[in-house]
């Protein structure tokens, strides 16, 4: 089974580095992974860039987003503004109340300041729980990751196998450079975070998300307490599944 998910990935990856028009590749994705293809969006500008993409192309995939509780307002406004823009609904995710109660009773509301293993227990609740719940059952998970993003994401392939997961992640986006994925943003005129344009490149939960400043990598504001190494959410960076490819 996992050789099997494997070689579909690697297919699929080659087959994409040879299709550079977005929606091309999103209509391919759709078109070539059997099952539910399901895309989570953080709303920032790589994402929304994707969620253009799928818009264009008319694919058959379901739209959905991580509502952690701690949100900036600006966030939800993107969220608001592309329903609007592109005419379809972005499902809302939520996590659990008993888990969040239960996380913020043990270590209280700002818990996941105090240490790294809390902050990954707040993310982990509010998070990866819930973005495993909406993937049930889905056969391909697209994702805005893009190589170079941060020291954590040096190489991002096109797409992979995800063992954990039992389904190929995908990132149309693995190649393109935040030069490219701006002109993209302003030649189709796609909703952008307000935020962005207040020094906020990367923005996540508003108590763990600053500004950054000029020269700082543009995850930098993210958990800013932490060093650059242990700056992942636990979506993105699970550990590998044995015999697993890099």
């Amino acid at each position: 089974m996992e050789t099997a998910l494997h070689d579909t990935a690697r297919q699929l990856d080659a087959e994409l580095r040879e299709i550079d028009a977005l929606p091309a590749r999103l209509r391919h994705i759709a078109q070539a992974v059997p099952g539910r293809v399901a895309f989570s969006t953080s709303l920032g500008i790589e994402d929304q860039v994707v969620l253009a993409a799928i818009a264009a192309a008319d694919a058959d995939v379901d739209v959905f987003t991580l509502d952690t509780g701690r949100h900036f307002p600006e966030t939800l406004e993107t969220l608001d503004m592309s329903e609007a823009r592109y005419g379809r609904q972005i499902r809302v995710v939520f996590p659990e109340s008993d888990d969040v109660e239960q996380l913020v009773a043990r270590d209280g509301i700002f818990g996941f300041r105090n240490s790294l293993e809390a902050r990954r227990a707040c993310c982990d609740v509010r998070k990866v729980r819930p973005l495993n719940r909406a993937l049930q059952g889905a056969s391909g998970w697209i994702t805005g990751l893009r190589s170079g993003q941060a020291t954590t994401r040096a190489e991002v392939p096109l797409a992979s196998a995800d063992t954990n997961l039992g389904l190929i992640k995908i990132s149309p986006l693995g190649d393109w450079s935040l030069e490219r994925i701006e002109a993209y943003a302003d030649e189709h005129a796609v909703p952008r975070n307000p935020l962005h344009a207040r020094g906020f490149p990367s923005i996540g939960c508003q108590p763990c998300t600053r500004a950054i400043e000029p020269g700082e990598d543009i995850r930098a504001g993210r958990w800013w307490w932490e060093n650059a190494e242990h700056k992942e959410c636990g979506l993105h960076s699970r550990p590998r599944a044995k015999g697993q490819a890099a």
